[in-house]
């Protein structure tokens, strides 16, 4: 029986300490800007020294001459002092220590193949030197004990045919058959020499080298597509890829396999409850490593787990969990099921990483004032985190910073729903002000505290007089099984009435103007736009990003469909298909409704919810003469990355929004160095017809 109880100390109290930085502020914060939220830098992939005496982690920027963020890797002592930059190149991910700490090996596109190779850089000073010469990219390095001998990911090289068909463009492929598996691979770090360590058809789509270096952990899947992760299962070795052994075997995606200490156990996650069944909260699975019975130890959690990793020991597991509007770290221990809390505050924690050698956490947090500093919590009870970085220290100095609150109200049906809300910078109580509806994707996901991702441009809506509002409808993450899997069976059930009811409950408070409001969103968030939009006319403006409109051909179109079949209840090609509850639930049935102007925007390469669901969407309202755009981003998947791209979308939507819900003009914003910020055929005011 599990126990839930609440330890460890408040990040959010006064008086933690952190590297002394002096940040120039400004002498009266201002508003931000679209592209001051681009200049925002982005930390990630935290890496403790063995000693843990130092940080090495990737902070990315924006370069606009390159239209794309370009990551470099830097260093922090752990007490915050001596914050440099280490590498200078066109690209640097993925850094990770040599067991002496001597040496930092890293991912890199460079020389002429530009192909991912691995790279080394003595961390006391000196030139980075190419370790890695595949024929193919390499991807997932990890260090086996004592540092001789490096692990990675890499497909086979190119058969003398397959090169000799390409360079005559006699490259005709069987769709879904054209990709060669992943396999494991270890290079010895004086000699050079590379040797592949699994075999066969199946691809390996993830590993982990036991703390001693004798075993392995991994999953491996008929193919490396995205979508066949369901059809993978999970593996255990010896560290050279002998005596292989399958410990599970059931059709749920899996991940986060890992070894105890001691080898004998090996946890990992899966959306699955105890029985395997799919489409429930992540949960924590242990099986012995030589065979037997998976048992899933986080049953009575009352949360979703993000990620695991075993202690300094066998008996308990660390856990970052999904809270709802919060996400924190834990400790489950395993022979009392007490799950003990770690962090407590208004924060999402975004990175983290457990350290064996020094029994100490890193964790990323991300607060509305601080878009991700690294924080260090040594193990045990009361001890309290320390800043590391101090990256975002000018955010709340130089600009205006909207305050963030938690709400709740009660569904259509009377569970209770909760979400984030973001209020305008000019707020003053009893005034009523234009809404900002903006719903995640997933929809297994939730919205949390935090400085929030560029692509909603919160401060700059709020800076604009909007109240943001941001739901955890049903379907969300981390409410426990019942809220998430109220979409099996159906997927608008209650989740866009929950919407609609957090709706109401503002402009019951008197917060908001029900003349002025819009409605945003991208994938879940675009199919509950899609909707939305459908089901009420009482939005002013709409935009919806890679939203789906027909759930029957989305079916058969997007990469993915384990999530969907459970929604549903069947595929609709199954014989007794349940094609009327894919049809019933399906934005287009029902869009001859629509009256609100709606913009639809998609990559031109998205393979999650492809473009032909926005034309659909886009040609209806046509047809209707309600006013509508699509803009389709070429080059782009389902998450554009291109900023010029992404800065469209922004201007795009907010000149959608203002002409349309408030009747203001609005000044689309330059990228740096461009000298017109937009298209005048592409501006919202152009024809729809």
């Amino acid at each position: 029986m599990t126990r839930f109880t609440r330890s460890g100390a408040c990040v959010a109290a006064i008086g933690l300490v952190g590297a002394a930085v002096a940040w120039p502020v400004a002498a009266q914060p201002r508003e931000m800007t679209l592209v001051d939220l681009f200049d925002d830098p982005r930390l990630s992939d935290p890496r403790v020294a063995p000693d843990g005496g130092q940080l090495v982690y990737v902070r990315s920027d924006a370069d606009w001459d390159e239209n794309r963020r370009i990551g470099h890797l830097w260093r922090v002592d752990t007490d915050g002092s001596r914050t440099v930059q280490l590498t200078y190149g066109a690209g640097e991910r993925a850094p990770r220590w040599t067991p002496d700490g001597a040496t930092i090996a890293f991912l890199a596109d460079r020389g002429e193949g530009e192909d991912t190779q691995v790279f080394l850089l003595p961390n006391d000073g000196g030139e980075a030197r190419a370790l890695t010469d595949h024929p193919t990219a390499v991807s997932d390095m990890t260090w086996a004990p004592g540092g001789e001998t490096l692990l990675f990911l890499a497909a086979d090289e190119q058969s003398t045919d397959q090169r000799e068909r390409e360079a005559v463009q006699n490259d005709v492929y069987a769709f879904e058959e054209d990709h060669e598996p992943r396999h494991l691979w270890r290079i010895d770090v004086r000699s050079g020499e590379t040797e592949r360590l699994t075999s066969g058809i199946d691809s390996i789509i993830g590993y982990e080298l036991s703390r001693d270096g004798t075993r392995l952990a991994y999953h491996r899947a008929p193919t490396p597509l995205f979508g066949d992760a369901e059809r993978g299962e999970v593996w255990v070795s010896d560290a050279d890829g002998s005596r292989p052994l399958r410990l599970t075997s059931n059709a749920v995606p899996e991940f986060g396999a890992t070894l105890s200490p001691d080898n004998e156990q090996l946890l990992f996650v899966s959306a699955s409850n105890a029985r395997f069944e799919f489409y429930y909260n992540d949960n924590v699975f242990v099986v012995p490593a030589d065979g037997g019975e998976a048992r899933l130890v986080t049953d009575r959690f009352p949360h979703e787990v993000v990620s695991a990793s075993w202690g300094t020991d066998s008996r308990s597991i660390h856990i970052v969990a999904n809270t709802g509007v919060r996400s924190e770290l834990f400790r489950l221990d395993l022979a009392t099921g007490t799950a003990s809390q770690l962090t407590t505050g208004d924060h999402a924690v975004r990175a983290w990483r457990y350290s064996a050698s020094t029994d100490t956490h890193v964790v990323q947090l991300d607060t509305p004032s601080r878009a991700g500093d690294f924080w260090l919590l040594e193990a045990g009870a009361g001890a309290t985190p320390r800043r590391v970085t101090d990256v975002f220290g000018y955010l709340a100095g130089n600009y205006a910073l909207p305050r963030q609150e938690r709400i709740e109200w009660a569904g259509a049906d009377g569970v209770m729903v909760e979400g984030i809300l973001f209020y305008p910078l000019d707020y003053e109580p009893g005034g009523r002000y234009q809404l900002c509806v903006q719903t995640h994707g997933g929809p297994a996901a939730s919205d949390k505290f935090g400085f929030q991702r560029p692509s909603d441009y919160v401060p700059v809506l709020t800076a604009l007089g909007y109240v943001v509002f941001k739901p955890n409808y049903r379907g969300s993450t981390g409410y426990g099984d019942p809220f998430l899997r109220d979409m099996v069976g159906g997927y608008f059930r209650q989740s866009h009435l929950d919407v609609m009811t957090g709706v109401d409950h503002l402009i019951d408070q008197g917060l908001v103007d029900p003349d002025r409001m819009v409605k945003m969103g991208w994938s879940g968030g675009g199919h509950m736009t899609n909707k939305i939009i459908t089901f009420t006319d009482r939005f002013k403006a709409a935009s919806s990003g890679a939203g789906a409109a027909n759930w029957v051909s989305m079916y058969a179109q997007s990469d993915i469909r384990t999530y969907r079949t459970p929604w549903f209840g069947g595929t609709p090609w199954q014989v007794d298909a349940p094609v009327d509850v894919y049809w019933e639930h399906s934005p287009l049935k029902d869009v001859a409704n629509v009256t609100t102007p709606t913009l639809f925007l998609v990559g031109e390469n998205d393979a999650r919810v492809p473009m032909p669901q926005s034309v659909e969407m886009h040609r209806a309202l046509r047809s209707l003469e309600v006013p509508t755009h699509l803009y389709v981003a070429p080059r782009e998947g389902h998450g554009w990355r291109e900023l010029r791209h992404q800065l469209f979308k922004m201007n795009v939507e907010l000149d959608w929004f203002e002409t349309y819900a408030t009747g203001r003009a609005y000044d689309w914003e330059n990228a740096p160095g461009d000298e017109a910020a937009g298209d005048a055929a592409l501006s919202p005011r152009a024809p729809s017809h």
